[in-house]
């Protein structure tokens, strides 16, 4: 699972050929949780509030790249690396 950004103790992942929907995976400390790219909603998991907000502000950001990134996967294509949250 390649780690695609890293920001404030935050790693985002994403799986090869994951299951729908579009979808990354998001960590920090103990926490984890999948978070759908397009409603920005978490639909597994759990992350501390502050992290959670972070992450969908991050998302946010880069909707366009994580739906890429997801396309790539699911071809088994290398994934890019996404800008951390400033």
């Amino acid at each position: 699972m390649p780690r695609i950004c890293a920001f404030y103790g935050i790693d985002i992942y994403m799986y090869f050929r994951d299951h729908p929907p579009p979808h990354f995976h998001a960590r920090y400390g103990g926490s984890e949780a999948e978070i759908n790219i397009q409603t920005l909603e978490v639909i597994a998991g759990n992350l501390p509030t502050r992290a959670k907000r972070l992450v969908t502000e991050w998302a946010d950001q880069h909707q366009s790249e994580l739906l890429q990134n997801w396309r790539r996967a699911r071809n088994h294509n290398p994934l890019y690396d996404i800008e951390p949250l400033d």
